[in-house]
C-alpha cells in the first residue's frame, strides 16, 4: 500500500524530468512553474485549509504539543548544526525546514486512511497546518531577516515586515484563519476557485523538481543532503514517538498518526523556498528524492509496527 502512496510522487517528478530532457518544457519552466506554485496555487491551498478549520479539529492539546515540539526539536538540531558549519541564517533555515517538513498532505492522507480510516483525517489536517502554515511562515521570517538585514534593528524589522506583508505564503493562511475565527462560510464560487487552484500546488511542485533535476547544475553538498534525510526519516519520528507515547496524553489513534506523519519524507515546500530565494535548491531537491525513495522501507516498517500494535 505504501507504493500506492509514493508512486504518484515519483511519476510526477519523472514526468518533469522527461519533459526537460525531451525539451518539451524549456529551462525557463522551472522558474515559471515555481512562481505559479508560490504566488497562486499554494496560497489558495493554505487559505482554504485555514478557512475550513474548526475548533473541534484543533482541540487536541496533547497531539498539537507532541507534533509541534517534534518539529521544533528537529528544526533546531538541523539549524544549529548548519549554523556551526557555515553560519548563514537563510541557508540554515531552509535546511531546518527540510529536516522537519513532512509530506503530510500528499502521502499522509492515503496512509492514514489505510491505517485509521476517516478518523485519522483531522490529525493529518492539523499536522499539515502546523507544517505548511506555522513552520513555513517561521522559516520565511528567518530568511527575510537574513536577506533584509541591516545594522539598524528598526530598519531591519521594517523591511522584514514589508516583505512578509507582500508574501502570499504568509498572508493567505492568516486571511483563512480570520475567516475561520469569524465563522464565515466560504461562498461556493470562492471555495471552488481556491479548491481548483490549490489542487495544482503539489503536482506542479513535483514536476518542477523533476525539471530542476534534469538541468545541469553545481554538485549538491552531499553531507547536507544526507544530514537532512537522516534527521527527517530517523530523528523526527523517534522524537515524536517519545513525545506522543511517553510525554503527552492523547488517544492511541492520534499518537500513532503523529508518529506516522513524522516519519514521512521531505515535502516539496522547502524546495519551493530554496528555488524562490536561490539558496541551493539542489540540496533540497535531492533530499526530497532520496528521502522519498528510502521511505518505502522506513515507512513500511513503521506501518507494520502500527498495524501490529
Amino acid at each position: 500500500m505504501i507504493i500506492n502512496a509514493v508512486f504518484p510522487l515519483f511519476a510526477l517528478i519523472l514526468l518533469g524530468y522527461l519533459s526537460a530532457r525531451n525539451r518539451l518544457l524549456g529551462p525557463a519552466a522551472v522558474e515559471t512553474l515555481n512562481k505559479f506554485v508560490v504566488w497562486m496555487a499554494l496560497p489558495a491551498l493554505l487559505f482554504q485549509a485555514m478557512a475550513k478549520i474548526s475548533w473541534e479539529q484543533i482541540n487536541q492539546p496533547g497531539y498539537l504539543a507532541a507534533t509541534a515540539l517534534g518539529i521544533a526539536i528537529v528544526f533546531a538540531v538541523s539549524y544549529f548544526t548548519d549554523r556551526q558549519r557555515r553560519g548563514r541564517l537563510a541557508d540554515a533555515s531552509i535546511e531546518g525546514l527540510a529536516a522537519s517538513y513532512s509530506n503530510a498532505g500528499f502521502m499522509g492522507i492515503p496512509l492514514c486512511l489505510m491505517l485509521f480510516g476517516e478518523a485519522g483525517l483531522p490529525a493529518v489536517v492539523l499536522a499539515t497546518l502546523l507544517t505548511a502554515c506555522v513552520l513555513f511562515a517561521f522559516a520565511i521570517v528567518l530568511i527575510e531577516i537574513d536577506l533584509q538585514g541591516s545594522p539598524n534593528l528598526l530598519h531591519t524589522l521594517a523591511k522584514v515586515s514589508r516583505s512578509l506583508s507582500r508574501n502570499p505564503l504568509v498572508v493567505s493562511p492568516l486571511l483563512g484563519l480570520i475567516v475561520a475565527a469569524l465563522e464565515w462560510p466560504l461562498p461556493y464560487a470562492l471555495e471552488q476557485f481556491t479548491a481548483l487552484l490549490g489542487a495544482a500546488a503539489s503536482p506542479c511542485a513535483l514536476i518542477t523538481i523533476g525539471l530542476f533535476l534534469a538541468q545541469d547544475q553545481p554538485r549538491a553538498r552531499h553531507g547536507a543532503v544526507w544530514r537532512i534525510v537522516g534527521l527527517k526519516l530517523v530523528l523526527h519520528p523517534l522524537v515524536t514517538f517519545i513525545l506522543a507515547y511517553w510525554v503527552f496524553s492523547m488517544p492511541p489513534l492520534w499518537a500513532g498518526t503523529a508518529v506516522l506523519l513524522a516519519a514521512l519524507p521531505v515535502g516539496t515546500g522547502p524546495f519551493m523556498l530554496a528555488q524562490l530565494y536561490q539558496r541551493e535548491p539542489a540540496v533540497t531537491s535531492r533530499a526530497i528524492l532520496i528521502s522519498t525513495v528510502l521511505s518505502l522501507a522506513t515507512v513500511s516498517v513503521l506501518v507494520a509496527l502500527l498495524e501490529g500494535a
